[in-house]
């Protein structure tokens, strides 16, 4: 992909610019109008889960997409965004510590190492102290995905990878406690172990230890494959892996199967189906989010020369299909809700479409890695 100064594969740098100030104004500014996306809990609290005015996995997902903005063009404005957001929810107090609202630390990390805020070091060390001893192991140690509704026992999630596992890597680091990076590691290969479909060269939405052991509907969900795409890249270079380690050896070597797996069941339009390996006709329809996450984390690996150039057409595709699909009001259309586990396929064809955070970031985040080869 040879970088040009204004425009590359038909797509100008300053309409991508343009394109990511819309997803983060449409993203800060989400409402529920309808109150159809809230979660109420037992203790009757409620859940804004499209808002941006809450405490969820969707809203760490959006704060880490600003941050990969922030880190491109250092403008304090997004800066600010993300630590409005952190002092507004330390203010009210969290609702609950579990996998999914450990998303939000992965951010903070990174904030507190650019400006020293000593008052985000009760949190990073309250969190990661929770994640490291007292979140629920499964079986053979893997973090059981807890959330705020469910304690899914003796559950594996893709998910886990992306809103636990690298928050406490990072704080790991950035606190200097080598154990969190260890168990991050452990993590890891838990969970590719159990997630991973060496078939299809894809990966299973969850495993359960319960009944003998199975990966319940068997999905290939695109959104759980995305986060791996997005995760093993990340994790890589977070760790600063070298070339002979062994562990950088089989995650690369699992990422560039993925990828392989991709190539043939992207869509003309550039989208990938929320059930990757199932038609449209079938009622898998194209998911945007997901598309932007692959298209985050094969344009990552690549400039990073994990993988190969092999995907470059297929990556621009989805960047501009990620493009195609941002309305002129800056929201990423074709975003499935969030997605529990299913035990059957229809589950996953049912989930609504709508407007949430984590799609904005997503979008994002592809779209700001793509930005990079104008550098």
């Amino acid at each position: 992909m040879p970088a040009g100064i204004n425009e590359v594969a038909g797509v100008k740098r300053d309409d991508v610019h343009k394109q990511v100030k819309q997803l983060i104004h449409d993203m800060v500014n989400i409402n529920d109008t309808t109150g159809e996306f809230l979660m109420t809990l037992e203790n009757g609290r409620v859940i804004d889960t499209k808002g941006w005015e809450d405490w969820e996995w969707t809203h760490g997902i959006g704060l880490y997409g600003i941050w990969k903005y922030y880190e491109l063009k250092g403008d304090p404005a997004d800066l600010k965004v993300i630590e409005d957001w952190f002092k507004n929810r330390f203010e009210e107090g969290h609702k609950g510590k579990n996998i999914n609202t450990m998303a939000a630390l992965l951010t903070l990390a990174y904030v507190y190492e650019k400006t020293g805020n000593s008052t985000y070091l009760p949190w990073l060390d309250s969190w990661a102290e929770w994640a490291y001893y007292d979140l629920p192991r499964t079986k053979y140690g893997g973090m059981q995905h807890i959330t705020y509704l469910d304690v899914n026992d003796q559950q594996l999630w893709d998910d886990t990878l992306m809103m636990t596992v690298l928050p406490l890597a990072k704080i790991g680091l950035v606190l200097g406690r080598p154990h969190y990076v260890e168990e991050a590691k452990k993590q890891f290969l838990i969970h590719l172990q159990y997630l991973f479909d060496p078939c299809s060269g894809l990966f299973f939405h969850g495993w359960t230890f319960h009944d003998g052991g199975h990966n319940f509907a068997r999905a290939r969900w695109a959104r759980g494959n995305s986060w791996l795409t997005i995760a093993i890249p990340e994790f890589i270079e977070l760790l600063n892996l070298s070339g002979d380690d062994s562990l950088r050896s089989h995650l690369v070597n699992t990422l560039d199967a993925q990828c392989a797996a991709l190539v043939p069941l992207q869509a003309e339009s550039g989208l990938w189906r929320t059930l990757l390996d199932v038609a449209e006709e079938e009622g898998s329809y194209v998911e945007a989010s997901a598309t932007a996450g692959f298209a985050y984390g094969i344009l990552k690996a690549q400039r990073k020369r994990y993988i190969g150039k092999e995907y470059e057409a297929v990556v621009v595709k989805a960047v501009k299909a990620v493009l195609d699909n941002i309305s002129p009001g800056g929201e990423l259309l074709n975003t499935s809700f969030g997605t529990a586990m299913g035990h059957n396929l229809q589950h996953y064809k049912d989930i609504p479409r709508t407007s949430m955070p984590y799609g904005q970031a997503m979008a994002m985040m592809a779209l700001v890695e793509f930005l990079r080869v104008f550098v």
